[in-house]
This record gives C-alpha cells, structure tokens and sequence, in this order.
C-alpha cells in the first residue's frame, strides 16, 4: 500500500510538468518502500514512462561516535530494522530515508 500512495504523489508531481516521458526517483536504501517494489508499481501505473531508480546509500551517526552506514538487518515494505556496526545500538540516519523526485522528463 505504501508504494502505491508514494507513486500516486511522484506520478502528480510530475504530471504538473507537463506531458511526462520519463522519472528518475532516488530511493533511499533505507525508504519506506524497496527501491525494486517502488520502481515495479510505478512501471505497472505508467507504463509509458521511462522510470528511473536511483539508489541513495544510508548514512547515519550514533551516540558512540560512529557515522558511516548502518548495519541493515532487515528491510522490507513499510519495515527497516538497522543497528549500529559498532556499538549495537540504534543510530540515527542522516541520510538515505527519503525517496525524492529527482527529475522530469517532458516531451
């Protein structure tokens, strides 16, 4: 369902620019929705748009000093369990969480 309400935004945002020929999408490594899940739905409700996923790598900073990419132990729709590689603990992420309308292609 996520997936389909995320499209549903990216797909208006883009028709505001006029008649779209192609999207290029970055999906954080660590979004709400899988970059492959994403990229499928949106293919499945435009299918005559060029749909581009780019792919964000998740960074993040944690209470014990380390700031690099988490360790990811489970990613899946709507669901993202991560620790810190280090220490264990749950880091905060400072990027890689957001999925962004990164451009519109118009004919």
């Amino acid at each position: 369902m996520h997936d389909t309400l995320i499209s549903h935004d990216i797909i208006g945002t883009a028709k505001k620019k006029g008649h779209v020929r192609a999207i290029t999408v970055e999906v954080g490594e660590l979004g709400h929705v899988p970059a492959d899940e994403l990229k499928e739905t949106l293919i499945r409700m435009v299918p005559e748009w060029d749909v581009r996923i780019e792919t964000k790598k998740a960074n993040s900073k944690c209470a014990c000093g380390y700031q690099g990419s988490p360790k990811i132990l489970e990613h899946s729709h709507g669901h993202a369990v991560y620790v810190c590689p280090e220490c264990g603990d749950v880091p905060q992420l400072t990027e890689g969480a957001d999925i962004v309308l990164k451009e519109v292609e118009i004919e």
